[in-house]
């Protein structure tokens, strides 16, 4: 898993709240299980028109946006059902960090097994960096996993909190695999004990000759 620690970059501004995962990725693409490729059905069905042109006000078609790796989104994101696909889409389009009063739970969960970072702020302080981001290409804000700070593009700060653990996953790229290899040694050193202590569970079954 890609390590996240700085993200430097433009926030597209997404007020409506209550976006849920069939509107973040429509159900045929739930087919899948390869994480990349579905950024281009971020969206789709309030992001292109039926024949696949796009539709020019939203947001992320706009020129300003089309590279966001920030999303400022209204109350309550990722509800619904509980697509993994969802946070798949949105990190392969390029957004690694969500801002909102509220997610889902199971949203929240998997943007972080994905490598992904929401964060959860006071309605107020998601309102400044909602108007920020509406200033468009010239509005650059950063996101300090490490010193757990947002940083609107007039240098105004922000504090956020995480997750110990969470923080350490994603500032080292793990995930729950990678963390438990890091006690490698720890286990295989227990491993070895147990053998000598109980070697009975580690003697092999004798094999059915009939």
């Amino acid at each position: 898993m890609e390590a996240l620690n700085k993200i430097c970059g433009v926030a597209a501004p997404m007020p409506l709240i209550n976006i849920d995962t069939d509107m973040i990725l429509p159900k045929q693409y739930l087919k899948t299980i390869n994480r990349s490729g579905l950024g281009k059905h971020l969206f789709e069905e309030i992001r292109f028109r039926p024949d696949g042109s796009e539709i020019a006000d939203f947001i992320l078609n706009k020129p300003a946006y089309r590279d966001a790796k920030i999303l400022i989104a209204g109350d309550n994101f990722g509800c619904g059902s509980s697509r993994e696909h969802a946070p798949w889409a949105l990190n392969d389009f390029g957004i690694r960090c969500m801002i909102s009063t509220s997610f889902a739970d199971i949203f929240f969960n998997n943007c972080f097994k994905n490598g992904m970072l929401p964060i959860t702020l006071p309605q107020a302080e998601v309102d400044v960096l909602m108007q920020d981001a509406e200033r468009g290409a010239n509005a650059r804000m950063t996101v300090d996993l490490d010193a757990q700070t947002i940083t609107a593009s007039d240098g105004t700060e922000f504090a956020f909190d995480v997750d110990p653990t969470r923080r350490h996953n994603l500032l080292n790229g793990l995930d729950e695999i990678g963390l438990t290899l890091e006690k490698i040694e720890q286990i295989e050193a227990y491993e070895a004990a147990a053998e000598t202590r109980f070697p009975w569970l580690h003697t092999p079954l004798p094999t059915n000759t009939r």
